[in-house]
């Protein structure tokens, strides 16, 4: 398959996630875009029938089709990320149905890690809560390419266009100050499925798109060559058989860019170069392999190549260094200090590191750095400086999402505490823009 080919069967299939905070009907919209895109098992829908039927409600309460877990159901809130599986005519999906209340905000950071779109949602009576802004911040964190903003529960606002053009003003102006920019508002009504699947006769001032007609049509998807190679190696297969003798391979997920046959590549941290020789993908030889593909890479040359070492190839290889910056989201709630020691995991490579400074706390509703923190708390966003006790093939987390994240993790039970992105993580870090030092801006004091 050549890269092109590659490039629009990746266009048919779209990670994406969706959060709100509690009560904004998040888990209500993703049922209704379920059921009504025809993507419900009809033995789904009689369970969620019977189940709202038996809670004394008249219609289907959609928001069952999601809420799997007992106390989800219970409390009426989302608990833990589901990645739910459905399909249209016209394009695959995966969806991360991430938590919406504060407590989970770490969940909606590992379902948004992989999305290339992330839906957030707002009650349309209560517009941009403070939740919101945190939601939309972690989007910006991990630079997901499409954010959409979803203003539910029109019908409870008389499918007000005033309404929905004040809350979309406020979203996209705090959006565009993290460096997010073509942000796309659609009001709609999960509960009477307004704007959902089907285009809504009660809101003629709104001439966009549905949400799954807008699911359907966003572009996604590169085109590998454009991006270095990087192939961090995972296990060396030496077989050492009288069929295999000389075998020597490494495997592992190309985790961005193009390999072929013949090309000169790096191996970190050695240093060392050598050629391709051979791919192989399931056993059979191949002369190209592009990310993510599972694949064998054999080198010409005899090297020192183990687990955790990182091929790098076509363009420049990333800088080797101990000291890390980053910007980090916390999970964990175990604090994280400055002096802690974690370990650091990059790609598939695992290190001891030192936290050596918090340089500074983001508050997410004024954007400011909150220096002097000696500790980030869960869901903290801040910045920090790592020390790791041997050398990292870093890339930044703006150039490759890939090998420029990583995860900080207790070595003494294996939690794990901290997702970090290295280097300026914001797409306006160095603008003037994005979160800012205290005492600085209009609103200073």
């Amino acid at each position: 398959m050549t890269t092109a080919a590659h490039r629009a069967a990746a266009t048919s299939l779209l990670r994406f996630a969706t959060a709100g905070s509690v009560d904004d009907g998040k888990s209500t919209l993703v049922g209704r875009l379920l059921h009504d895109s025809r993507s419900v098992l009809a033995d789904q829908l009689e369970a969620v029938e019977r189940a709202s039927a038996n809670r004394g409600q008249d219609t289907p309460d959609l928001a069952l089709l999601t809420d799997g877990l007992r106390a989800e159901r219970e409390q009426g809130i989302t608990i833990d990320v589901a990645y739910r599986y459905f399909a249209t005519a016209r394009r695959r999906f995966v969806l991360a149905d991430t938590p919406g209340h504060v407590q989970y905000t770490r969940n909606m950071v590992t379902g948004a890690s992989t999305a290339e779109l992330a839906v957030v949602l707002v009650d349309a009576r209560n517009g941009v809560v403070e939740q919101t802004r945190r939601h939309v911040a972690v989007a910006a964190l991990l630079r997901v390419p499409h954010v959409v903003l979803a203003v539910n529960k029109m019908d409870l606002v008389g499918y007000e266009g005033s309404v929905f053009a004040a809350i979309a003003a406020e979203f996209t102006s705090y959006a565009a100050s993290l460096g997010v920019g073509g942000v796309v508002v659609i009001p709609v009504s999960a509960l009477a499925g307004d704007n959902v699947v089907e285009p809504s006769a009660r809101m003629a001032w709104y001439g966009g798109p549905t949400l799954l007609e807008h699911l359907e049509s966003v572009p996604v998807g590169s085109d590998p060559s454009r991006d270095a190679a990087r192939f961090p190696v995972q296990y060396v297969i030496r077989p050492q058989g009288v069929e295999h003798h000389d075998y020597r391979g490494y495997a592992g997920q190309l985790a961005s860019g193009v390999l072929r046959v013949g090309d000169r590549v790096t191996v970190l941290p050695s240093g060392r170069t050598s050629t391709v020789a051979g791919i192989d993908v399931l056993g059979e030889e191949r002369e190209i392999a592009w990310a993510p593909q599972s694949v064998t890479v054999r080198l010409a040359d005899d090297l020192d190549v183990s687990r955790g070492d990182l091929i790098a190839a076509r363009g420049p290889a990333p800088r080797l260094t101990r000291d890390v910056a980053a910007y980090v989201c916390h999970l964990s709630e175990q604090e994280l200090r400055v002096g802690a020691t974690v370990l650091l995991k990059h790609t598939t490579r695992t290190v001891r590191a030192v936290v050596k400074d918090i340089s500074y706390r983001i508050d997410i509703d004024t954007l400011r750095q909150r220096r002097g923190a000696t500790s980030l708390k869960v869901n903290d966003i801040g910045h920090v400086v790592l020390r790791t006790a041997e050398p990292l093939a870093l890339d930044s987390y703006a150039a490759n999402r890939r090998t420029g994240s990583f995860l900080l993790i207790d070595p003494a039970d294996g939690t794990t505490l901290t997702a970090g992105m290295a280097g300026e993580a914001f797409a306006t870090a160095g603008t003037g823009q994005g979160p800012r030092r205290e005492g600085t801006g209009p609103d200073a004091r």
